[in-house]
């Protein structure tokens, strides 16, 4: 028989009264809000997602629904909450972590797959049952995985408009990004953001489908084609943005007065004429993709990084769908002036690393150094390098 656990840093759930580790968060009136939210919108369930609405991998505080319904701070996971219960999925690098994390409120599944979070919602969610999501927050795929889990079961998958977290958070929820988006300097993109355009035009042209226009959703793609840089989400130089490039005319959905007045002289260089780019609203990226899509037209995008919320505004017939849009293929085809630097960007890392070994070998004998120390000093020391904007994520220091 196993002992009882004797661990005080994760929950014990079993024990009377249950016992909670000081770094487990309160629920009870987040998953009380949400609740309310649900009833009101005749939802039997509610699923949320880990990411954004671009498919990001790393998310700005703004987009952490998870972490902030159910106090988890891993980057991966799912969670599920009906009227009486409440679930998160997540992977084995953060079991751990969510015992210490997570309240009573909450099971832990240990798994990710969709088909285990279908199964839990079909016992907890009755026959005639609506399961309510944000299609905003879905990859195409993921929604289709769902749709399958559900298919034939008498539970309907329900979009809401509406994001009931984004609800239930209220005005606590963290304000958008308001950082300034600036250009990239020619030394470092080695092409200019109008041969880029020239390139994904040209790339239309020779498609045997011909299509009239391509939509970017994934953070990177707009960045990279138009050569800016913004600091919207920690460790990823990146900025909230779409983009439907046509044949003829460029939209940019941002914030527009978050441009720098460079960034903004180099956008409208070409204006009037097919190298102008109009500045669209952010928000506006839905009524304007739903109004060009009337139109005779062909969309092409790639299925990776947009939302089944973007895609289902498109007729079927008007679809060019591959898994990645052209810009992401363009972009991981390096030039020779941007492998010159990222072979100078590695030497300066590497001076970096060199220097930090000799200052481990030299410390630590002396027992001054622990993880968090050490961590800290390394991202120093890349810091100190010319041309450093910071880690590419957060270092992960381990010793022994």
């Amino acid at each position: 028989p196993q002992a009882p656990s004797t661990r005080n840093d994760i929950r014990d759930c079993s024990a009377d009264p249950p016992y909670l580790p000081p770094t487990a968060t309160n629920t009870t009136a987040r998953l009380a809000a949400l609740r309310s939210a649900l009833r009101a919108h005749g939802a039997h369930a509610y699923i949320v997602p880990s990411t954004d609405a671009h498919m990001s991998e790393y998310i700005s505080e703004r987009d952490a629904r998870l972490g902030w319904l159910t106090g988890f701070t891993g980057s991966a996971g799912t969670a599920v909450v009906t009227p009486d219960k409440a679930a998160l999925w997540t992977d084995s690098r953060y079991w751990t972590q969510a015992e210490r994390e997570l309240d009573c409120n909450w099971e832990l599944q240990r798994t990710t797959a969709i088909e285990s979070i279908g199964t839990w919602i079909l016992r907890a969610v009755p026959a005639g049952g609506n399961v309510g999501l944000d299609p905003f927050l879905f990859s195409i795929d993921t929604w289709n995985s769902y749709s399958q889990a559900l298919h034939g079961s008498g539970r309907t998958l329900l979009p809401l408009e509406t994001n009931l977290v984004d609800q239930a958070w209220g005005d606590q929820r963290p304000p958008p990004s308001s950082s300034e988006i600036y250009s990239l300097p020619a030394e470092f993109t080695g092409s200019s953001w109008q041969e880029k355009v020239a390139g994904i035009r040209q790339r239309m042209e020779q498609h045997l489908r011909r299509p009239s226009a391509v939509l970017l959703s994934g953070l990177e793609e707009t960045a990279w084609l138009f050569n800016l840089r913004g600091d919207d989400i920690p460790y990823n130089p990146v900025f909230y943005s779409y983009t439907l490039l046509t044949n003829t005319t460029i939209s940019l959905f941002v914030e527009g007065s978050r441009l720098s007045a460079a960034a903004r002289e180099s956008l409208r260089s070409g204006c009037p004429g097919p190298l102008c780019v109009e500045l669209q609203e952010y928000g506006q990226v839905s009524a304007h993709l739903r109004s060009y899509a009337q139109g005779n037209v062909t969309v092409w995008l790639g299925t990776e990084y947009t939302t089944y919320g973007l895609y289902g505004i498109i007729p079927q017939e008007k679809l060019l769908e591959e898994n990645y849009s052209p810009v992401m293929t363009a972009k991981a085809v390096k030039n020779a002036h941007e492998q010159e630097m990222l072979r100078a960007a590695h030497v300066r890392d590497a001076v970096a690393v060199i220097q930090y070994l000799l200052w481990l070998e030299k410390t630590v004998p002396q027992g001054q150094v622990d993880e968090f120390s050490g961590a800290q000093h390394i991202d120093a020391l890349r810091w100190a390098q010319e041309h450093s904007r910071g880690p590419s994520f957060q270092s992960i220091s381990a010793s022994g």
